[in-house]
């Protein structure tokens, strides 16, 4: 071999060694620095590195699903809450603002929620520590004959008849100075029989802002799902819940809400699948909350979904929205079960300003499918083949206590239009008041009645 050929052949494996040595210094980078780099928000580029770092590493932290929630207690300091989630390898993803001490947890090894949850349990500054549990909505689910047109279909809305709301409207038919949130999968504020009744944010107001998931553009509301705001519904569900309780009426299409006027606020924290978890859902009600105080009149949050497990953290977020002056109206479940044995929640938390809602049927009889319960379910309201808005500007058919639960809601914003000076106990103490007490729901709710519109709208 030439001398010229043996310089070129060692150069070539010196280039070669060099390549791979470089490959692998570049595999060896941590994961979270490589995964960063494809997130780098737009406006953050002219930013100085050090900055873009500990930014890109934010918005990694929020994408993430909180494993826990973890409530500490009183006096326990933001540095020492940060010097124990260092010690255990931990991050807060967010701190809930309504309830001071409580904190979203990320673990970035993936640990299990309960082992985590146990782990904090035990510190002597923890009062209580939970896994981020799921959240399913509660439905029966769609009618086997599902109604889907653009037609007018008043008639066809037998519940309305039935809860004597078209007694009511001669008292009052709504009104737009009352905000009611639909905390759900969202909802479809485009649809034609909703756009006019959809909360928009008043141009005096300010951004909604959160001190670790940062200014949410909150026009029609809030997306706790993607932490934006665009509370699009991509399942459903959401949509029909508002559409019972305030779509617009005497506008010639489709169906007739509640309410011919009022103001909804939608709130997603649950997926197109129809699941949510526990973080997302105080997140949406701690933005309420911070709304409400901002000066949004905001009085009814709808929650037509439940869990079987105990959320401390979900309690003690709504009855902050207690203390703000906001009503809770949950369905009860649509699983034909007894909640005085089996809870379910959060319609069987013993807080003031929860209504949990049973379902009746065309006969004025407690739903097949509904749950009920002497003592934990306070009333009742139709709930079985319901005409309702659905997604695509359509109209569907749809049964579960999710349907009834809306009514009620619907009916506490037609009741505050009457009497807008109401307290949340108040409103709370008249909707209870205003039943038609019926045999079969003896022994399955508390006031043993199903409710009636004109008698809410009364007094």
């Amino acid at each position: 071999m030439s001398r010229n050929k043996y310089i070129l052949c060692i150069t070539l494996l010196l280039v070669v060694i060099l390549a791979c040595a470089f490959a692998l210094q570049i595999k060896k980078l941590p994961r979270q620095v490589r995964s960063t780099v494809r997130i780098i928000p737009e406006e953050s580029k002219t930013r100085e590195d050090s900055a873009q770092g500990e930014l890109n590493q934010n918005v990694a932290l929020s994408l993430a699903r909180p494993e826990i929630l973890v409530k500490f207690r009183a006096g326990v300091s933001t540095d020492t809450i940060e010097q124990i989630t260092n010690r255990f390898n931990d991050r807060i993803q967010d701190e809930i603002e309504a309830v001071p001490g409580l904190v979203a947890i990320h673990d970035p090894d993936s640990g299990d929620a309960k082992t985590l949850s146990d782990q904090y349990s035990v510190l002597p500054e923890v009062e209580y520590a939970e896994p981020n549990y799921e959240i399913s909505l509660d439905q029966a689910g769609n009618d086997e004959n599902a109604v889907r047109t653009n037609d007018p279909r008043f008639e066809e809305q037998w519940a309305l008849a039935e809860i004597s709301v078209r007694e009511a409207w001669t008292k009052t038919k709504g009104s737009s100075e009352i905000v009611v949130a639909v905390l759900d999968s969202g909802v479809e504020y485009t649809h034609v029989d909703l756009v006019n009744n959809i909360w928009t944010r008043p141009a005096a107001m300010t951004p909604y802002r959160d001190q670790d998931l940062g200014t949410v553009d909150d026009i029609h509301g809030y997306n706790a799902v993607a932490n934006d705001g665009d509370p699009s519904d991509d399942n459903g569900h959401g949509t029909f819940c508002a559409g019972i309780i305030g779509a617009e009426c005497s506008n010639n299409l489709g169906v007739c809400g509640v309410n011919w006027k009022t103001q909804i606020m939608p709130l997603k924290f649950m997926n197109a699948g129809g699941f949510g978890y526990v973080a997302d859902a105080v997140e949406a009600i701690n933005y309420a909350i911070d709304r409400k105080r901002a000066g949004v009149n905001l009085r009814v949050i709808n929650a037509s979904w439940g869990l079987s497990q105990q959320s401390r953290a979900l309690e003690d977020v709504i009855r902050k929205a207690h203390e703000a002056g906001i009503l809770f109206v949950a369905a009860s479940g649509s699983t034909g079960s007894d909640n005085d044995k089996s809870q379910r929640y959060p319609s069987c938390y013993s807080i003031g300003n929860i209504i949990s809602v049973a379902a009746t049927d065309r006969s004025d009889a407690l739903a097949q499918f509904s749950n009920y319960g002497a003592k934990s379910v306070q009333l009742a309201a139709p709930g079985k083949g319901i005409l309702t808005t659905a997604l695509g500007n359509d109209y569907e058919s749809h049964s579960g206590t999710s349907m009834a639960a809306a009514y009620i809601t619907g009916i506490a914003a037609l009741a505050l239009s009457a009497q807008p000076g109401l307290s949340v106990d108040q409103l709370r103490s008249l909707l209870l008041r205003s039943v038609d007490t019926l045999p079969g729901l003896r022994d399955k709710v508390s006031t043993g009645g199903r409710i009636n519109a004109a008698k809410a709208t009364k007094h």
